[in-house]
């Protein structure tokens, strides 16, 4: 379990994005800090990975406004930590990663959130085709 927050609701006000503490309670540390939770947005998402979306954005998104990216997102995260941190630090980018595309869904999700990622706006222009790569 770990502390977290919604901070993208829907029309309606449900949950669709929440951010997550940089630690679950045991001090694990906890690399994805943007998740998304709206259900329906994610079976969308996941269809998109599965017809091949993960290595279409890939190809499709610059790699150095990708690893732009990452860093700015390990920065947002990394700025969470409390100051004197001592134990395992949570590493990597968007989803985890430090270099490509593994998760469309966190993508998406610090999209979503404000954060200027360009697989998340990559991933939207895909959905509101229909879903097509």
């Amino acid at each position: 379990m770990a502390d977290f927050e919604v901070v993208v609701r829907d029309a309606a006000g449900a949950p669709r994005v929440i951010r997550n503490a940089p630690f679950l309670h045991d001090g694990t540390p906890m690399p994805t800090r943007y998740w998304l939770v709206d259900p329906e947005l994610g079976r969308e998402v996941s269809r998109l990975e599965a017809a091949g979306g993960v290595r279409d954005a890939e190809r499709a998104v610059d790699p150095a406004e990708l690893t732009r990216a990452h860093a700015a997102y390990a920065a947002e995260r990394d700025a969470a930590v409390p100051d004197g941190h001592a134990g395992p630090r949570p590493h990597g980018g968007v989803g985890g990663t430090r270099t490509g595309v593994k998760c469309l869904h966190c993508h998406l999700a610090w999209f979503l959130a404000g954060g200027d990622d360009p697989v998340g706006a990559w991933v939207v222009e895909r959905l509101e085709a229909g879903g097509a790569p």
